[in-house]
């Protein structure tokens, strides 16, 4: 039997699985993921389970669906008895390491969620997932010059400079510090960077990367034009796309070198996209595709895998069984003709979505239903992908939207 292999999974927020230059986005200046994704198995249909980061975080950690993994509201910790990929690898053997962005700790709600006050808040050891290493920051949204502690820092220290190069850096060294060959000096490692960008604010600076024109964005159709939503769309995407661009560099110039041994398996997603003016709408939390729809490249052990872009009904729920299978050699036990969507509770911050929804999303189609079960949106993805056609109340569907209904 073989060895297990190294694990390193990069994790960014807001980052819409459009946004990439090798899912044809003009706008987008990616050359190091798509280097990855010609190496990887690009799951083009996948979603995240819940389009809000402290939901998506603990589900994917745990392969379990919010509220059922403890994360109901946005300001639930995770719990600590709750257990995750950390926990189960390192069982296996594995030396386990986070970095970056958390937001899975206790938090006061009363307290600004932009800034030092959450930036600089003790994350306890016993609320840090089971991982062994832990350096990094519950939240604030600094993109630059962050705050970290942790196993090696004892209490927080700002880093000077731009936030994805600081914890890209930060854990490429952990990873050298394992050992140039299979394992370390424990054995096989698995590590999670956690970047905040492409996060707002959209304003900040990313790293010497120079704003677009907002008047030079491409948007989509789905974009109403001629108003405030097409004029802020373009603003925020100016910056939007310079964080896309200086975490690609990031990514590139730091952590993919340290991964590109045949034994290590690479993981790129978000744990949630942004409307940008779709149907009018901003932030997420949304049932839409901008706000759920997101990138995984899985770069594994199977050359003949490398470069194959898959249609499966993928969730970042999936994504500890998927490891599983990696080392196990097998194919992933996870179903692949549907993946389940919902937002269990209302997130009272301005822009994002205003009611409870659940739903569910195959490659061709999506039905989204209320908190009472009645429909609330219904769209054939294969024929509208932009979503313009809303087929809730039609009932011609009735049939598909019955089917649909049961998956759920």
């Amino acid at each position: 039997m073989p060895p297990p292999p190294n694990i390193l999974w990069i994790l960014t927020t807001q980052w819409r699985a459009q946004a990439c230059g090798y899912a044809g986005d003009p706008n987008a200046r990616t050359p190091h993921l798509d280097a990855l994704a010609a190496a990887s198995v690009n799951y083009a249909q996948a979603v995240t389970p819940h389009p809000f980061g402290p939901f998506a975080r603990a589900a994917l950690l745990t392969g379990m669906p919010s509220p059922e993994n403890g994360v109901r509201d946005y300001f639930d910790p995770l719990p600590g008895d709750a257990r995750t990929l950390a926990h189960e690898l390192g069982a296996r053997g594995y030396a386990t390491a986070w970095f970056g962005k958390w937001h899975l700790a206790k938090r006061d709600p009363a307290a600004p969620l932009v800034g030092e006050a959450h930036a600089r808040m003790i994350v306890p050891p016993e609320g840090r997932g089971g991982f062994v290493c832990w350096e990094g920051f519950e939240s604030g949204f600094l993109l630059n010059d962050p705050w970290l502690h942790g196993t090696r820092l004892a209490e927080p220290a700002k880093v000077v400079g731009y936030q994805s190069d600081v914890v890209c850096e930060r854990a490429a060294q952990w990873i050298g510090e394992q050992g140039a060959g299979q394992a370390g000096p424990g054995g096989p490692w698995f590590c999670v960077v956690s970047l905040e960008a492409p996060h707002p604010p959209y304003e900040a600076p990313a790293a010497g990367v120079a704003r677009r024109d907002p008047q030079e964005i491409v948007l989509p159709a789905n974009v109403p034009r001629g108003g405030e939503a097409e004029a802020r769309a373009r603003r925020e995407l100016a910056g939007y796309y310079a964080h896309i661009e200086g975490t690609d560099r990031a990514i590139g110039k730091s952590l993919l070198p340290r991964a590109e041994r045949n034994d290590t398996v690479v993981v790129f997603t978000s744990v949630h996209g942004d409307m940008h003016g779709a149907h009018g709408r901003f932030r997420k939390g949304w049932p839409h595709e901008e706000s759920v729809r997101v990138p995984l490249l899985i770069r594994g052990r199977l050359t003949e895998d490398r470069g194959r872009r898959s249609e499966a009904a993928v969730s970042l729920i999936d994504l500890p069984e998927l490891m599983r299978a990696e080392i196990e050699r097998r194919p992933p036990g996870i179903e692949t003709g549907a993946a389940k969507i919902s937002m269990p509770s209302v997130v009272a911050l301005p822009h994002q979505c205003d009611r409870v929804w659940r739903g569910v999303r195959t490659a061709t189609r999506k039905l989204v239903l209320n908190a009472d079960g009645s429909p609330w949106l219904q769209f054939d993805l294969e024929r509208d992908p932009s979503e313009l056609a809303n087929l809730a109340g039609d009932p011609t569907r009735e049939a598909e939207r019955e089917a649909l209904r049961r998956l759920i």
